[in-house]
């Protein structure tokens, strides 16, 4: 029998943004952390290390518990010990989770960020991770991108705290509906309060310390608005800001820009419109004034993905 043929057409929009660089931000994080990937199958092992390669990391890859037990220790008395460790659940002898209670028991202290990998779950498995100080529990296969995101996370937060929640691939999901700031200051102490003030009110946060810095991370990520501060070392908000409108003439778009000053005063704010920003926002920060100019500006925009498939 002859198949049926069907044809139709589709009219589509120019995209106004261009897609995000395969490079994330965040990559640059990862740059020479060493790591250790512990999974019985071949092919999981040289996939995994290949991945980590790419995004700049040192892995170490091996087939079982005892010879990560062995690696374990030969990077501790190298004096580069793993700082992060991706771990199977399912291994044949020591599972993923004796393993990790062999490490939490050891006399020497294990330092390293586990996150489990599994094909299988288990009922019980979340709660042995979180007993076991597990960061992250990941069904496999996983997607580059939701690796990526789930281990600049977890190094982010320095491994497990008590309170904080594990990473699993429905709370990465969750994430993406969640709108992407990116904060450019200098000061430690203004950067840690605004980060803690925009993480709380449930905003995803990168951060950058100058002007260029944030031209830069347009160039390899999305975000919804950047909080800009004003007076930066090098290129300072007014400069940088100048420069991102002159280049959305030719790219198309436009990201909303809040500045952040020391001076509230008149001429100030005049200046941040003349440069092309939307909002305005004085130091110290108080959160109130903060969220008002953010939202403000954000009602009306559908959150950008926070993570793309690296190629």
């Amino acid at each position: 029998e002859r198949g049926s043929s069907f044809h139709f057409t589709s009219t589509l929009q120019v995209q106004e943004k261009r897609p995000p660089r395969a490079a994330s931000l965040q990559v640059a994080e990862l740059n020479g952390v060493h790591a250790l990937i512990v999974d019985d199958n071949f092919t999981n092992r040289q996939v995994l290390a290949a991945v980590l390669a790419r995004w700049g990391m040192n892995p170490t890859a091996v087939a079982g518990a005892q010879a990560a037990l062995d690696a374990i220790d030969a990077a501790n008395r190298a004096g580069h010990p793993f700082r992060l460790m991706l771990l199977d659940g399912h291994m044949p002898g020591v599972d993923g989770f004796a393993l990790v209670e062999q490490l939490r028991k050891d006399a020497s202290p294990f330092e390293a960020t586990v996150m489990m990998l599994t094909s299988a779950g288990h009922i019980g498995d979340a709660a042995r991770c979180r007993a076991l100080g597990i960061s992250a529990y990941l069904m496999k296969p996983i997607r580059p991108h939701e690796l990526l995101t789930a281990i600049c996370k977890v190094l982010k937060t320095g491994g497990r705290t008590p309170d904080a929640p594990l990473i699993t691939r429905h709370s990465l999901k969750e994430e993406k509906h969640r709108f992407s700031i990116l904060l450019a200051e200098d000061n430690e102490v203004n950067r840690t309060l605004a980060v803690r003030l925009l993480e709380k009110r449930g905003y995803l946060v990168s951060v950058v310390r100058d002007g260029q810095s944030a031209i830069d991370a347009l160039e390899t990520g999305q975000f919804d608005l950047i909080l800009m501060d004003i007076q930066m070392p090098g290129m300072d908000g007014l400069e940088a800001t100048a420069a991102i409108r002159t280049k959305e003439k030719s790219t198309g778009g436009r990201i909303p820009i809040v500045a952040m000053t020391a001076h509230a005063i008149k001429g100030d704010q005049d200046k941040c419109i003349a440069a092309g920003m939307d909002g305005y926002v004085s130091k110290p920060i108080r959160p109130g004034e903060l969220f008002s100019a953010l939202e403000s500006l954000l009602v009306s925009r559908t959150p950008v993905a926070t993570a793309d498939t690296l190629r």
